[in-house]
């Protein structure tokens, strides 16, 4: 359940023993990331009802070799309020809160749930590190972006999505944010068994780099808690390139750089 009481949805395809979790717009500005993943699932299940291929893969194979779950949409209320859906109370102080950041554009360079709590800093790994760093650049109270919130796992979001993967304990996980073409792997040292071999995979299939994430960025996001925790490959993608929000314009050139990483994810 969201900050304004949106459910988070999770889907379910597939019946095999490998757990796969695909997640995407933890970010507001970064929301074409959820169609990018509905549009995969989608296809997924034409090719498998139709008894054809996916991305090179046979559809059959993959819904009994493992099984996906899929959370499109983790910040529902920061997404609407950057697509302009958000009105009211909400609205008014999500506003209020952007004036006191007035060099990141409103509602456009939104990151943040409704509230100004970045929910991929939110997580327990090392959280007290990441707020650290982030109040060190300015962002110590409700922001657009960037703000850790005032404790662990205060965000709803970040609190579903911790409560969901305890309970299903996945072999592998994808968070979806944008931007830059880039695969990130590791939590600061730590890479999991067959994380970097899995990673390699999914950038040759997508022409990303794999790559560490920048260090003012490593830690308490979704990623970094999953692989500190449950020592299981876990990877944030970067998809697409240039100023979020990305245009619609760039949505089918990234579904076929990231259409080979999801059905991967399925084979590994």
């Amino acid at each position: 359940m969201s900050v304004m009481g949106n459910q988070l949805i999770s889907l379910k395809m597939g019946t095999g023993e490998r757990k796969v979790l695909i997640n995407a717009s933890h970010h507001a500005n970064e929301w074409i990331t959820t169609p990018l993943v509905l549009t995969f699932l989608e296809s997924y299940a034409i090719a498998y009802t139709r008894f054809d291929r996916i991305g090179g893969e046979d559809a059959a194979d993959l819904y009994e070799g493992a099984t996906l779950h899929m959370v499109p949409l983790v910040n529902p209320d920061g997404v609407d309020l950057v697509n302009g859906v958000v009105t009211g109370s909400f609205f008014e102080e999500a506003k209020r809160i952007a004036g006191n950041y007035p060099a990141i554009p409103f509602p456009s360079g939104w990151k943040a749930n409704i509230v100004g709590t970045d929910p991929n800093l939110n997580y327990p790994a090392l959280w007290e590190e990441a707020r650290s760093i982030k109040f060190a650049q300015g962002f110590t109270s409700p922001a657009p972006r960037d703000y850790v919130g005032p404790s662990v796992l205060s965000a709803p979001e970040s609190r579903a999505m911790f409560d969901f993967t305890n309970r299903e304990k996945f072999d592998l996980t994808i968070s979806y944010h944008t931007q830059g073409g880039e695969i990130y792997y590791k939590f600061l040292d730590k890479v999991p068994p067959r994380g970097l071999e899995i990673g390699e995979e999914f950038a040759r299939v997508s022409g990303y780099d794999l790559t560490d994430v920048p260090y003012n960025s490593a830690f308490a996001g979704y990623k970094d808690w999953v692989i500190q925790d449950y020592n299981v490959p876990s990877y944030t993608i970067e998809a697409g390139r240039g100023i979020n929000p990305l245009p619609l314009s760039q949505f089918f050139d990234i579904y076929a750089d990231n259409l080979g990483i999801m059905t991967q994810a399925l084979v590994y």
